[in-house]
């Protein structure tokens, strides 16, 4: 049976305490883990019986206590306060994929509260009209202005794997002057191109993969402009364009969006979009082309093009990675889906110094190694591959799912998960996987400095392990009134191979003192639910990991 008591019990007080040098890290830092994620109440979609999508017109008050899949993480300038979004998923539902888009307040790098995304469910808009409320909301992201305003672009759909609900999906943005507590939509509540009311169940004009960028460099030509990025997919095999909406008054109107990407050079075929913002205020943006959802068995290609004129002309488009792609589209011993492929920032000291990090998918052994490069001419030329990963039996593990982020001072962090343990003997991980070696997950950092030379971000030390505790993916997998816990992208119980979802992304954020992950772990069990026949679920939760900067060394 289900127990639910919401009695102020608050997941952030744990806390971890590290200096972890277990398996093959050959470097150890001091670090703190404090669970983010707690329970709380919101509008939601609960899932009939029988049924793997919501009715519409049945949106309610209700708890979300479930999974807390992928997520990011913004430092507001000059301070150590952040704003962190994740998806969160409504009460017992996660095997549906039923959730929306939570926030975090994150005040001097200790969590503070957390509650969803307003404007896109029935309590906040006070209707069950859809819009505005929806089924669905997603693709978590956060930048800052330089006045300490917070945004986003979102992602509202309406389920899609289930009868046919009206309309499909939108592009949004949302703002926040309290550090995420509460929301407002943008653009005079309107979404950022004209909405269609076409059915979920529809293959073209499919808006997804969306980011945020903001100019906060203060005294630049475009300081606090608003940059707001997606992919539009057309047909079932991921045909796509990158779109792009500009806001010159911080979020209240955006100019008429543009597509920016070239067919001719790119292909036709672009997703993955990162846009971000040099400290001279140039505007670049990274994407993957050539990807194919029918068919990942390709090499891909990154590109990089930028943008002098805020947003108006991009040029020139250069490839900048060519990752190999995984196959299967999950990795090798669990039952989680694979993630995007890259990450991408520009630094935020050296106008022209950009940095890309990314999965690289080596056929002959079957496995994923994370990637790095760099360029110093404002993404022109780009630097010789480096491999981040420098664990021992990186050959025969995986190390996936990068996120790259550039702070004060020529800081450059590129965090990743890492398989290098065997799963430990503990209580959140299934007994079947005990002892496995290439399931369980860490995270691993790798600290760069760039000092504004020719030789851009260098190395410093060697990879770190910046999570207390090793956690398995495939949990959860207790049962809540019958219905497995699981967080899946394939919306069924069971959950269809390789379509679990620990998220595409993680967030990694640097400020003037710390670097600061913001990633998933199962290993801390729910606090108010009960699995069926007693006992813990242990749900993916939100986990801030803090790595003062002092300690790698004078300087960085």
């Amino acid at each position: 049976m289900q127990k639910v008591a919401l009695l102020g019990v608050m997941l952030a007080a744990l806390v971890g305490v590290g200096t972890a040098t277990a398996g093959g890290w050959t470097a150890s830092v001091p670090f703190t883990n404090d669970l983010a994620s707690s329970p709380f109440r919101g509008g939601g979609y609960p899932v009939p019986p029988g049924q793997t999508a919501p009715d519409p017109g049945t949106c309610r008050l209700g708890d979300y206590y479930g999974n807390r899949s992928e997520s990011w993480i913004a430092v507001k300038p000059g301070t150590d306060d952040l704003v962190g979004t994740s998806k969160v998923f409504f009460e017992k539902y996660s095997t549906f994929y039923d959730f929306h888009l939570g926030s975090y307040t994150i005040l001097g790098g200790k969590p503070a509260g957390n509650n969803i995304v307003q404007g896109y469910e029935c309590i906040s808009t006070g209707t069950q009209d859809m819009p505005p409320s929806w089924t669905n909301n997603t693709d978590p992201n956060v930048d800052f202005d330089t006045q300490g305003r917070a945004y986003q672009v979102t992602l509202p759909f309406n389920a899609f794997w289930e009868g046919g609900l009206h309309p499909n999906g939108a592009i949004d943005v949302s703002y926040s002057d309290d550090l995420g507590a509460h929301w407002i939509k943008g653009n005079g509540g309107q979404d950022l191109e004209p909405n269609n009311n076409q059915t979920s169940l529809s293959f073209g004009h499919v808006e997804d993969k969306q980011w945020i960028a903001v100019n906060h460099f203060a005294g630049t030509r475009f300081q606090d402009h608003v940059y707001a990025a997606w992919t539009t997919f057309n047909g079932a095999a991921g045909n796509g364009k990158i779109r792009l909406a500009v806001s010159g008054d911080r979020g209240q109107t955006f100019r008429k969006a543009i597509t920016i990407t070239a067919p001719g050079v790119t292909t036709p075929a672009t997703t993955y979009v990162y846009p971000s913002v040099g400290a001279d205020g140039t505007l670049y943006v990274a994407f993957v082309g050539g990807f194919d959802t029918t068919n990942k068995n390709r090499v891909g290609h990154v590109y990089v093009t930028r943008s002098l004129d805020d947003g108006v002309t991009f040029g020139p488009f250069v490839e900048a990675a060519t990752p190999g792609e995984n196959p299967n589209g999950f990795l090798p011993n669990t039952n989680f889906r694979d993630g995007i492929i890259e990450s991408f920032t520009a630094s935020q000291t050296y106008p022209g110094h950009v940095y890309l990090t990314y999965e690289d998918w080596d056929a002959a052994s079957g496995q994923f190694d994370v990637k790095f490069r760099q360029s110093t001419d404002g993404g022109l030329t780009w630097s010789p591959v480096q491999t981040v990963n420098d664990a021992p039996n990186s050959a025969t593990t995986d190390q996936f799912q990068p996120s790259v982020a550039a702070g004060p001072g020529g800081a450059v962090a590129v965090a990743f998960y890492d398989r290098q343990l065997t799963c430990p003997n503990d209580p959140s991980i299934l007994p079947q996987h005990v002892g496995d070696a290439n399931t369980c997950i860490d995270v691993s950092l790798q600290a760069y400095k760039d000092a504004g030379t020719a030789a851009g971000a260098v190395r410093v030390g060697g990879n770190v392990r910046v999570s207390q505790f090793t956690w398995d993916p495939d949990q959860s997998q207790q049962k809540v009134d019958g219905i497995t816990q699981y967080a899946c992208a394939g919306h069924n119980d069971p959950c269809p191979t390789g379509r679990g979802f620990i998220g595409d992304y993680f967030g990694l954020a640097i400020s003037n003192g710390n670097v600061y992950t913001y990633a998933v772990s199962t290993h801390y069990p729910s606090p108010t639910v009960t699995a069926d026949g007693g006992g813990p679920v242990y749900y993916q939760q939100q986990v801030l990991g803090i790595v003062p900067r002092s300690t790698f060394g004078a300087g960085y």
